[in-house]
């Protein structure tokens, strides 16, 4: 098959889908590998990195895509990309589809089959969604940390405190891998910390492991309002695989939060699950509501691209490989996880959880690719 590697257009998106480890990979695999010029430069990699595995450079993002069967991203198609798929070609990335109605609908009109990293499930796990899960739970703290500095516009708190000065208020509305990983952070920093959450199986574990200062609270609205008043630092954390998130805080909700205090919502990329949260870009990370800092960069990750694309394509490379050697359609017949990455398969949309967001009708993938 050949495998087409764009470079990302994203605003400051600065990650790749592919390694150069991951390109020989499928090479030695029996494939060919395209990768657009400069593609890896932004995560630390030359366009002689791929070529000495046997990739070929191309300086056309259009041939790129033209002669593509199989086209890796990391980030959802941009307007010009969804311009570029065409019928029967394969996409693997990002997409985040319940959260976007346009490109939702862009995507079924292209005739393209869209494989979804962040929908793909093994058991009861997103294995291509937890690596960058993790980087951005982890990246949450910190850019919270930095917001909540006076001359960022904070009130001028420091995580951890001092000997005889109390350290900041951490609320983590859900205790999946981004908020166990926030979590983790903010301990360590020394803040005081709550995770909030409705699955008292997962609360329980997370209070076998979690250190002396992090607390676990059952979400509901009482409790999440009493824990407002005393945030410093508020991340959403809430995931429905595939779904739009939950709105657990409203407009009028900040008002309970200190001045100068700092929202992160990780989920802004599902819809956010705070009302007042809409995506904004690394050039650009913040506005202000109600005297809470939002921040709501919607590919966090791509800050640290090298550290993020290794880590995705650690992940992704044994998908990539099948999908690769199957196609589109025995991907789906011979493999019920690769089944749950299928969002759209020839215009029609596979995704139930998409379709509800939206209203649209909706068949699932075995039955949608019966027809190919």
């Amino acid at each position: 098959m050949i495998i087409g590697v764009p470079k990302e257009i994203k605003t400051l998106e600065a990650r790749i889908a592919l390694t150069p480890g991951g390109a020989q990979a499928l090479i030695e695999a029996g494939h060919s590998v395209l990768v657009e010029a400069t593609a890896g430069l932004g995560s630390g990699f030359a366009d002689e990195d791929f070529t000495i595995t046997g990739a070929q450079i191309l300086d056309s993002a259009d041939e790129l895509w033209q002669r593509a069967e199989l086209i890796l991203k990391v980030k959802e198609p941009q307007p010009i990309e969804v311009a570029r798929s065409r019928p029967g070609q394969t996409i693997f990335t990002y997409f985040h589809f319940a959260a976007n109605q346009e490109l939702t609908e862009g995507m079924l009109a292209t005739g393209a089959h869209c494989f979804a990293y962040e929908t793909l499930e093994e058991g009861r796990t997103l294995p291509l969604l937890t690596p960058m899960s993790e980087v951005a739970g982890r990246m949450a703290v910190q850019e919270g940390a930095k917001y909540l500095e006076a001359p960022q516009g904070g009130r001028g708190v420091l995580l951890s405190g001092l000997p005889g000065v109390e350290p900041a208020h951490v609320t983590i509305l859900g205790g999946g891998v981004v908020g166990t990983n926030a979590a983790w952070m903010a301990a360590g920093l020394g803040a005081r910390v709550a995770i909030v959450d409705v699955n008292l199986d997962r609360l329980r574990y997370l209070e076998d492991v979690m250190p002396a200062n992090v607390t676990t609270v059952f979400s509901t609205r009482p409790n999440i309002l009493t824990l407002l008043e005393r945030t410093d630092l508020l991340i959403g954390a809430v995931l429905i695989p595939g779904a739009r998130a939950p709105k657990l805080v409203s407009k009028a909700d900040l008002v309970l939060m200190p001045k100068g205090s700092v929202v992160v919502d990780v989920a802004v990329d599902q819809g956010g699950c705070i009302e007042t949260c809409h995506p904004t870009t690394h050039d650009n990370p913040t506005y202000v509501v109600e005297d809470v800092i939002h921040y709501c960069v919607a590919n966090m990750p791509g800050a640290v691209p090298r550290t993020s694309t290794f880590g995705l394509t650690n992940a992704t490379l044994p998908w990539v490989l099948k999908l690769a050697k199957l196609g589109a359609k025995d991907a789906v017949l011979g493999s019920r996880q690769m089944a749950t990455a299928a969002n759209t398969i020839a215009g029609q949309l596979t995704c139930e959880a998409v379709a509800d967001a939206f209203d649209l009708p909706w068949i699932p993938a075995v039955n949608a690719v019966a027809s190919l």
